[in-house]
Order: C-alpha cells, then sequence, then structure tokens
C-alpha cells in the first residue's frame, strides 16, 4: 500500500512538474507571441506611417510642381506682354545697317588628316631556322632537312615581301587619291567662296551705282533682318521710285490673336485644375493698336537708319492684315496703316519718348480707328506684284489718279517713271 501510495505520489508530482512546464512553456510562448505581435505592429504602423509620408512628400511635390508650372505659365505671358510693348523701343538702340562686306564667307583652311592611310605598316622580317650544332651535323640526313626548313623559310619570307609591297602600294595609291579628293573639295570650297564674294562685290557696286533691283534687295534684307516674335508674318512687297528716291512697302501685319487672351493661368489644389482669367478686350484691343503703330514706326526707323548711302528720301508704309470677311466669309487683306515720311521729317523724331500712335499721327499717317475689327483705311499708294521683265508701260499703281498723291506725282508723271525703270520686288 504504502509502496502504491509513492508511486502514485511520484506520478503525481511528474504530472504535476510536467504541467508546471507545460505552464511555463505555454506563458513563454504567449510571451514571445505577443513581443512579436507588438513588434509587427509596430512595424505595421511605422510601415503605415512612412508610407503616408511618403504619399504626403508625393502630394506636396507634386503640388509645387504644379504652382512652379503655373508660375512659369505666368511670367512667359507677362514677357509676352511686355515685348509686344516695346517693340519700338527693343529696336531703336540697334543699328540696322548692313555691312554687305561682313557677308563674306571666310574660306576654311582644313588640314588633311589621311587617318589609317597615314600609318605606314612594318616591313616582314625573315624567320630563319637555328643553324645546326656540332652533334646534329652527324645526325643523317639532318643537314637536308635543315637546307628544306632553310628553303621553306626563304619562300615564306619572299611571299611576305611581295605581300607587305602590294599592300604598301594600294595605301599609297588610296593614300595619293584622298589627298586628290581632298585638295579638290578645298578648291571647290574655295571656288565657291570666291564666287560668294563676288557676288556680294557686285551687289556692292550696284548699290552704290543706285540700281533699283539692288536698293530693294538690299531693304529687303533689313526687313528680313529685324527680329520680331515667331507670330509675326514678317512678309514684305517692296517698290523703289529712282527718280524720286521714294521706297513703297506694303507690309503684312500681325492679326489681332497675337494678343494673349488670357490675363493669368492660377493653379486650384483642391480639384488639381489649372484655370485662366481672362484678359480684358479693352486692354487687347489697346496693346494691338499700339502694336499695329509700333510695327510702323519700327519699320521706319530700320530703313532709314540702315540707308547710309542715302538711296531713300521717302518711304511709302502700307500695313496690311490678314483676317476673315464676316459678311462672306472669305479671306480678305486689309489696310491698317498708311503713312507717307520723309527723311527729314522723320529723322527729328525722338522715338525713345514718343507715344507710338500720337507719332504717326504727328506724321499725318491714316490709323485704322479699330484694328481689331479690321476697319480699313485708304493706302496712300498700292502696287500689285509684277513680273520686273513685264514693266513697261503697265500702269503698275492701279487707281493712282483716283488716289490721293502724296509722292506729288500724276498719273503721267508716274508711267514715266515706270517706262525709266520702276523696280517693284518680293520681299521676305
Amino acid at each position: 500500500m504504502a509502496r502504491r501510495r509513492g508511486i502514485l505520489r511520484t506520478h503525481i508530482q511528474a504530472q504535476r512538474e510536467a504541467e508546471r512546464q507545460s505552464l511555463a512553456q505555454q506563458r513563454l510562448l504567449t510571451l514571445l507571441q505577443t513581443q512579436a505581435a507588438r513588434a509587427s505592429a509596430q512595424a505595421q504602423k511605422a510601415y503605415e506611417q512612412a508610407q503616408h509620408a511618403d504619399q504626403k512628400e508625393r502630394a506636396r511635390l507634386y503640388t509645387e510642381s504644379r504652382i512652379a508650372h503655373i508660375s512659369l505659365l505666368n511670367e512667359q505671358l507677362d514677357r509676352d506682354v511686355t515685348r509686344l510693348s516695346n517693340l519700338l523701343s527693343e529696336a531703336i538702340l540697334i543699328d540696322s545697317f548692313i555691312n554687305l562686306q561682313t557677308l563674306k564667307q571666310v574660306p576654311e583652311r582644313p588640314v588633311f588628316n589621311p587617318g589609317h592611310l597615314g600609318v605606314v605598316e612594318t616591313p616582314p622580317l625573315p624567320s630563319m631556322p637555328p643553324d645546326l650544332s656540332g652533334i646534329q651535323k652527324f645526325i643523317p640526313g639532318a643537314k637536308e632537312k635543315h637546307a628544306q626548313e632553310i628553303a621553306k623559310a626563304q619562300e615564306s619570307y619572299r611571299v611576305q615581301v611581295a605581300a607587305h609591297t602590294a599592300r604598301e602600294a594600294a595605301r599609297q595609291r588610296s593614300l595619293a587619291e584622298a589627298r586628290a579628293m581632298f585638295e579638290r573639295q578645298v578648291a571647290e570650297a574655295h571656288q565657291r567662296v570666291e564666287v560668294q564674294h563676288a557676288e556680294i562685290d557686285d551687289f556692292q557696286r550696284e548699290l552704290s551705282a543706285g540700281s533699283p533691283s539692288a536698293i530693294v534687295d538690299y531693304f529687303t534684307m533689313v526687313l528680313a533682318s529685324s527680329t520680331y516674335p515667331d507670330s509675326f508674318p514678317q512678309h514684305a512687297k517692296l517698290a523703289y521710285v529712282p527718280e524720286s528716291k521714294q521706297l513703297v512697302i506694303e507690309y503684312d501685319l500681325p492679326s489681332f490673336e497675337v494678343i494673349p487672351e488670357v490675363g493669368s493661368y492660377k493653379y486650384v489644389k483642391t480639384k488639381d485644375e489649372v484655370t485662366q482669367t481672362a484678359r480684358p478686350l479693352t486692354q487687347r484691343k489697346t496693346l494691338y493698336s499700339s502694336v499695329v503703330a509700333q510695327v510702323t514706326l519700327r519699320s521706319l526707323h530700320e530703313l532709314f537708319k540702315a540707308d547710309r548711302m542715302g538711296q531713300v528720301d521717302i518711304i511709302v508704309f502700307n500695313g496690311y492684315v490678314a483676317g476673315t470677311d464676316k459678311g462672306t466669309g472669305r479671306p480678305i487683306r486689309t489696310c491698317l496703316v498708311t503713312v507717307r515720311a520723309s527723311r527729314d521729317t522723320f529723322t527729328q523724331l525722338n522715338l525713345s519718348k514718343v507715344d507710338p500712335l500720337a507719332c504717326l499721327n504727328a506724321l499725318n499717317a491714316s490709323v485704322s480707328k479699330s484694328p481689331a475689327e479690321l476697319a480699313p483705311v485708304r493706302p496712300v499708294l498700292e502696287f500689285n506684284m509684277v513680273d520686273p521683265r513685264f514693266i513697261e508701260e503697265t500702269d503698275v499703281l492701279s487707281g493712282l489718279d483716283q488716289r490721293p498723291n502724296l509722292m506729288d506725282l500724276t498719273p503721267s508723271e508716274f508711267e514715266s517713271l515706270i517706262t525709266h525703270g520702276s523696280v517693284i520686288f518680293e520681299g521676305v
């Protein structure tokens, strides 16, 4: 009985010890699980925070980029409007005179580079078998074999020398051909430069002699050299009357659309949208009228300033704009400004201080009362494009007798001028 009780007690103790160990393991496992859970939760939270922070950073950078882009758009808009307001002032300090001699191309003086053709190949060297030693000489057949090897080496060397000589000859031929082609190209380039120099010298002589075609060409170059915004057409027709030293210009003006409709841009963050503020129509019309006046005065200024030889005493400027007839829907060209200015009168102006429209009024110009609506004015002088070969007694400036003749010429007088060689030329 006592033994059974001891066994039972031992069993119970072992069972309890096992339970204690199991509970301890469970507690340890629970503790570890709790720590892992906390660590997992912390890691998950840290990840979510980092992700949220990253999203916030991306959102912040995106907003900044949008705002910066809008700032750039507004800056470009302001710059465009400022330039439109300063078309005349930006040209006053620029010397529009074209020194034809500076247009001469400078001949290049290239150096011939033969490349790989200039590399001389190293000639081959003979490779002979070594002489027989004293003992080798007494081996039967050794001398005959050695002699055969020498003969074979000599033949190989001869073949290599022949091949090298052929390659060298081919290289020298190719080198000579390349050099000849180079010299031919250099000579052709120099000849083209000489021809260009001769053309410029001829142009200079004709211009100095008062050739009407040369004068028209020169002043066409002057107008073409004037830098305007890309949206400006910069197309002109020129005619020159040598007897009265008058230059007549039909110049294409920019349309009303050159004035930006947008007043400013704004970014709405809550909607992630870009909104526009319209530029007031009255402001656009005022600026467009100023642009028309500025282009007119600027062209007159550039032409008179470029005329250092005094080839022109009077300039007639007609400014046209392409548009659409609202009544017919057909394209039309409307004259918005017309002026006849003499050198003496125009050079007395201080263009840095004038109001463009007031200045044109002082020059007795006719300016459209509403350029934006294409309200026309009657040109003081018109001409149609005519091939110079057919300018004889043709009434080139049709309708001259029905228009105010500010050139002080009667139709018969002007026909006489045409007969004596007036020139009409289409420029840029």
